[in-house]
């Protein structure tokens, strides 16, 4: 078994009892020691990974690569997976909280491409049979304008170069709103993929 993108290990450790040979990746340095910390001592392998392309892991090793929220290769996923083997991912789609950069006037999220259908193709031409999908725009809500402020500092990637200076008047007018509704909602993107490897 594989869990990419193993964050700090707090999910997978909850898996137990686990199969013989189980690994974890991890691309974010500061989770990385976290992970190692938690997860070597209950026997899982902890690599700390810096391209999909070339995962190192030899070819049809796993029965299982679990995946939340990271990146992912279709061409190495199915290398990695032996026939018949089960890839399941969560993933966090191009329109995901897109209404702070409309809101805001900012530059679209860089990954706005990154949709249901192009992950599905992704897989099924790479020798994946699709078993099961999903697709859900949950609501995410606000309840200060600091909340969105420290949300757009941390997910970086959400507008890129964010300072809040250079959207000073956009953030006073959602405070406004914050302060008159209370809360103010953004919906996120999220959809789900059960395949199998052919």
């Amino acid at each position: 078994m594989l869990d990419m993108g193993t964050g700090g290990g707090e999910l997978l450790s909850q898996f137990r009892p686990f199969p013989e040979i189980i690994c974890a990746t991890e691309a974010y340095a500061p989770n990385i020691p976290i992970a190692k910390q938690r997860l070597e001592p209950l026997g899982v392998h902890v690599m700390d990974i810096h391209d999909d392309d070339s995962l190192p892991f030899g070819d049809a090793g796993f029965d299982l690569v679990l995946n939340k929220h990271e990146s992912f290769s279709p061409t190495e996923v199915r290398r990695i997976l032996r026939p018949g083997g089960t890839f399941l991912t969560q993933q966090v789609g191009g329109l995901d909280c897109a209404g702070i950069n409309d809101r805001l006037g900012a530059p679209e999220y860089e990954y706005a491409d990154w949709t249901l259908s192009q992950a599905l193709a992704g897989l099924k031409s790479n020798g994946f049979e699709i078993l099961e999908q999903q697709e859900q725009f949950p609501i995410q809500r606000f309840y200060d304008i600091g909340a969105i402020v420290y949300y757009l500092k941390v997910i970086e990637w959400q507008i890129a170069d964010f300072q809040p200076e250079k959207y000073i008047e956009q953030l006073y007018g959602l405070y406004l709103d914050i302060k008159r509704d209370g809360y103010w909602d953004v919906k996120q993107h999220r959809f789900l993929i059960h395949a199998r490897a052919i």
